[in-house]
């Protein structure tokens, strides 16, 4: 971690200390996680890997009982761990303080429910992930962001009414449901998806125990170099990561009731969210999203939403435009 040269939080990594008691300093002062980062970046205060700051990144270190030389026992307790304390325990006490769940009502928006989750919408013409994006007005949309420093990739041409888009889908979902030769077939693939969901946990704890191996053979002389310790650590990390986001997205499907629904209409306006993305989970390998025939147009057609049917019987999914 950050402001440590070993896996036991034990030996401080000296040039990484002062930019991260500054950085908590600016947290700690009120200062946003975006602007603190911004300003690491241009001090060329990189992580550990090597990469730029992002918010999310620093926001985890700083939330670290171990910068204060503590730790947290399974009451959520916070103990002295008779490790090095590069910030002052009481500070790291106040930028705990400071996060959202500790300031329910500081202007916070109302959270937004979507449909689709990360991944599951993409662009037409970049093939990059559609975001949550709301409106200026505040109403819910979907929107392939342009590539910035800290999320490169995008188009940023891509943008369409959540609400038309969702409903687009649904009505096309749940008419492909109510086919007989489908709604057979829905149990055995929930099963599936389900069987597939705990392989990819498997996967991710075995890749954990690799990893934490590689840290032990590190931490001895073992000849290994420090690039190639930091390459494979980051490889493992982006293995875990992925293998445990495609098992919670997969998982989703055990929210969708098995067995004939009289009235799936009212069943898709009466179920909660998780059984919705289930459902999409179990029927859809993708939806891809293509810009506007023109500038606010509310249209939302085969032109413009193309939906990949996930196939039961082939390894492949269908590509199906519906009109």
């Amino acid at each position: 971690m950050y402001g440590f040269a070993d896996t036991a939080f034990r030996r401080p990594k000296e040039d990484e200390v002062p930019p991260l008691r500054e950085a908590a300093n600016r947290r700690e002062a009120g200062q946003p996680y975006g602007e603190i980062t911004s300003w690491m970046n241009a001090q060329g205060h990189h992580t550990t890997l090597g990469n730029e700051w992002r918010p999310a990144a620093l926001a985890s270190v700083l939330d670290h009982p171990a910068i204060a030389g503590l730790f947290e026992d399974d009451e959520g307790n916070l103990l002295p761990s008779g490790g090095p304390e590069l910030i002052p325990p009481e500070q790291f006490r106040k930028i705990r303080q400071m996060r959202p769940k500790h300031q329910p009502d500081a202007g916070r928006a109302p959270q937004q429910e979507y449909l689709l989750g990360a991944e599951q919408a993409v662009c037409g013409l970049c093939a990059h992930a559609l975001g949550a994006a709301p409106s200026n007005a505040g109403s819910r949309g979907y929107r392939c962001k342009p590539s910035t420093a800290q999320h490169p990739g995008g188009c940023g041409r891509v943008r369409i009414n959540a609400d038309l888009l969702e409903s687009y889908i649904a009505e096309h979902v749940l008419a492909e449901l109510a086919k007989p030769a489908v709604s057979e077939l829905i149990e055995q693939a929930r099963e599936e998806l389900l069987a597939e969901a705990e392989e990819l946990r498997k996967r991710a704890d075995d890749t954990k125990r690799e990893q934490e191996q590689l840290g032990k053979d590190y931490a001895r002389p073992s000849g290994m170099s420090l690039n190639a310790f930091k390459a494979a650590d980051k490889q493992m990390s982006a293995q875990i990561n992925a293998a445990r986001a495609r098992a919670r997205f997969l998982e989703r499907v055990k929210h969708v009731p098995v067995g004939t629904v009289p009235d799936l209409v009212r069943w898709w306006n009466h179920a909660p969210i998780v059984a919705k993305q289930g459902l999409l989970a179990l029927m859809l390998e993708q939806v891809v999203v293509y810009p506007a025939a023109s500038r606010g147009s509310r249209t939302v057609d085969a032109d413009r939403v193309t939906l990949k049917w996930r196939s039961w019987d082939s390894a492949s999914s269908t590509e199906v435009q519906s009109a």
